[in-house]
């Protein structure tokens, strides 16, 4: 086999491995979605508390994206991407295994320490696998697969959980997270790393510090979009009347419609153009919200019109995520996307706080209109970008 067919053959494994590191971890994180309405049943929390819960995996997820970028340099991807998954995946054991709130507590800290591992180390292994503007639609195969993790994940995690309860069904979880990490290890070996290290240089991207600043606010924002409508979306369905199973259903539907928004709109952003693609989706979503929140919609009506809302709020991660490398020089992408998904988390673990306090104070429903207030805030902001490409 010539080196040509070598490295693509390469290039595309560690696509490949990316790609299924991204639908483990994101399913595991967003399967949490279920679990608060039960930790809310069995333990009588506030939606304060919810907040704070989400806030310390968050927080422990922002906390160590960064070092995990820098500890990749010196360990390697593979083998920090393995142990952070490793790490996850106990994280989940030990919230299964005691069923206490402290115990859930402690072990959703740890897997969000091991979480944030993926998204920096497999991000930039994509960017280096593919030269030019085929990183952008790399990623947004690699983003793809996050969301098919975040369709599939939580709605076995709700069927697990009514047939056995949410503590067995953790155990599973955890389980599953061992064996991924066995299969990080086993196929991302070192020399499709040095691969992608090559296919690196021939990488389009410069400097422009200003532009990626915006981007990185536009994301944060964004992420205060999305996790506000996560981690709510399921107290609105129950209210409406929904049972366990609809909520995971109902979830589903969400994430199978942002699983489309990131091809979809990773697309439009390649061809119609980031700054258009961005703020249709966000005015979308605004309009998506409020209509949720505001309308006294039957349970059927919501699920319906899940789809829509999940094409846009999650399309939109897709355009920003493919537009890092356009920004950053090759040789800082590890760090850039370190930053990245660091400022997003970030968020996620504030918003939780914030809109849960609202929530408590003046209801769910003044909380989500504020959400999508955040949504409308952005569009501006996107506008500014024109001049950078």
């Amino acid at each position: 086999m010539n080196v040509a067919a070598l490295d693509k053959r390469q290039s595309r494994r560690t696509l490949a491995v990316c790609s299924v590191a991204h639908a483990v971890h994101d399913g595991f994180t967003d399967l949490l979605n279920v679990l608060y309405p039960m930790l809310q049943a069995q333990f009588g929390l506030s939606y304060t508390a919810i907040g704070a819960i989400k806030a310390a995996y968050s927080s422990a997820m922002a906390m160590g994206q960064i070092p995990s970028g820098r500890l990749a340099d010196r360990w390697g991807s593979a083998l920090l991407l393995a142990l952070g998954t490793a790490i996850a995946a106990l994280g989940y054991i030990a919230a299964g295994l005691a069923g206490t709130l402290a115990s859930v507590s402690f072990g959703l800290i740890l897997a969000g320490l091991g979480g944030a591992t993926q998204h920096p180390i497999a991000s930039s292994l994509v960017a280096s696998a593919y030269a030019g503007r085929n990183s952008r639609s790399a990623l947004g195969t690699y983003n793809f697969a996050g969301d098919l993790g975040k369709v599939a994940v939580p709605a076995a995690f709700a069927l697990l959980a009514t047939l056995v309860g949410w503590q067995y069904a953790l155990l599973c979880v955890g389980f599953a997270g061992v064996l991924t990490a066995g299969f990080i290890i086993a196929l991302l070996t070192q020399s499709t790393q040095q691969a992608s290290g090559v296919a690196a240089k021939g990488h389009l991207g410069r400097d422009q510090p200003w532009a990626f600043r915006i981007l990185l606010f536009i994301h944060v924002a964004d992420n205060l979009v999305r996790t506000g409508v996560m981690v709510f979306l399921p107290f609105l369905l129950r209210d409406r009347g929904a049972d366990l199973p609809t909520i995971g259903l109902g979830l589903s539907l969400l994430f199978a419609g942002g699983a489309a928004g990131k091809l979809v709109f990773g697309w439009a952003g390649q061809r119609v153009g980031v700054v258009p693609t961005v703020v249709f989706t966000e005015l979308v979503t605004a309009a998506m919200i409020v209509a949720l929140a505001v309308s006294p919609l039957p349970v059927a009506a919501c699920l319906a019109l899940l789809p829509l809302l999940g094409l846009t709020v999650n399309g939109t991660s897709s355009v920003l995520y493919g537009t890092v490398p356009e920004f950053v020089a090759p040789e800082k992408r590890t760090y850039a996307f370190a930053v990245f998904y660091t400022g997003g988390s970030i968020a996620g673990a504030v918003s939780p706080v914030a809109f849960g306090v609202v929530a408590d104070i003046a209801g769910l429903t003044s909380s989500l209109v504020i959400v999508a207030l955040i949504c409308l805030a952005t569009t501006p902001l996107v506008f500014s970008l024109r001049k950078a490409f």
